[in-house]
């Protein structure tokens, strides 16, 4: 039994260097967030991140919409297929459904995050400002909110608010990169809509804030340690949205982050 156990225990740690090397590769803004987490926490952090990557990244992978479709089609199989306990072969799916058996993560949001990706895969519009605020909430959303059920947290809204205000920072600085491959990422891209879209997901910090999040569940907040100093941001130089130069200076960036892990404050 000892030696089965060392095993077991060996395997767990080679599965979690294996995420935590996807993340490094592919989001170094997570990775980041990741390194600067207790230890204990970055097994189930990295194992999500590296998740929201693949899935991510999967629309991406082609220019024909039926082989994103199909792309993203597997991974919502896979999914199903774990709630039948069946594990398929891929680097993510083994730790990704041992954490959802250790920590009873629902299927069903799970597979929101990934059915939301389809609008990635075509160049038409959100329908209105609920189809990109649904956007948001399935994609960054809800992988707070997984973060935080990870973690051991009973979750919560705030956690959703405060993924949700994340993504939309996020997603305000990759708006040249969606416009340049032939998406239309804003629904009024003036400079007063965008003020209006930065104070909400201001307003949404703020709510979360209000609202308390659970100590446990605090290192996943880390992902999101740029979002407050963005979205001020936009709201003053809204600009820079389409300039690509909504960024933070490298000193701000490590700054905040450190300032962040060690007042556990958000």
């Amino acid at each position: 039994m000892a030696r089965h156990e060392r095993r077991a225990r060996k395997v767990h740690r080679v599965m979690q260097t294996d995420v935590i090397a996807l993340v490094e590769r592919g989001d170094p803004t997570r990775f980041s967030a990741l390194m600067a987490a207790p230890s204990a926490a970055r097994g189930p952090l990295a194992t999500l991140y590296a998740f929201n990557l693949e899935v991510a990244r999967a629309p991406w992978a082609s220019k024909e919409p039926m082989i994103a479709e199909m792309r993203l089609q597997w991974w919502r199989d896979a999914i199903e297929d774990v709630g039948r306990g069946v594990v398929r072969a891929h680097e993510v799916m083994q730790p990704l459904a041992d954490l959802i058996a250790k920590r009873d993560l629902p299927l069903d949001c799970i597979d929101q995050m990934i059915a939301a990706r389809r609008w990635d895969i075509y160049s038409d519009a959100f329908a209105d400002e609920a189809a990109f605020d649904a956007y948001l909430d399935d994609t960054a959303g809800s992988l707070m909110w997984l973060s935080g059920r990870a973690l051991g947290a009973a979750t919560g809204q705030s956690l959703r608010d405060f993924g949700w205000a994340a993504g939309l920072a996020a997603y305000l600085q990759a708006v040249p990169v969606l416009a340049a491959r032939g998406r239309v990422p804003l629904l009024d891209g003036r400079d007063v809509a965008i003020r209006a879209l930065a104070e909400r997901g201001l307003a949404r910090l703020a709510q979360a804030r209000r609202a308390g999040i659970e100590p446990v569940a605090r290192p996943a907040l880390l992902a999101g340690w740029q979002a407050p100093a963005l979205l001020k941001m936009a709201m003053a130089e809204p600009g820079r949205v389409g300039e690509g130069k909504l960024q933070l200076s490298e000193f701000s960036r490590r700054g905040g982050l450190l300032w962040q892990a060690f007042t556990h404050r958000y």
